[in-house]
């Protein structure tokens, strides 16, 4: 995924590439900005379940402890 932050000239959101230590800003359209969002969204909902799942997994392991 690409970096996104404030264009330092027009405050607006956009990606940031560097090349040869040169930093070029490329302004972000509204349906790149749903497309960043979605890809986000997705993104969260993974670690979300992997880490609900580990929880599950660590409580199993600490009931079999108790025994």
């Amino acid at each position: 995924m690409s970096q996104v932050a404030n264009c330092p000239t027009c405050g607006g959101k956009s990606t940031i590439k560097e090349n040869k230590g040169v930093i070029t800003y490329q302004a972000l359209q509204d349906e790149m900005l749903l497309k960043k969002v979605g890809q986000l969204k997705k993104a969260m909902q993974k670690f979300k379940e992997k880490a609900e799942a580990l929880e599950k997994e660590l409580a199993e392991l600490k009931s079999k402890q108790e025994e």
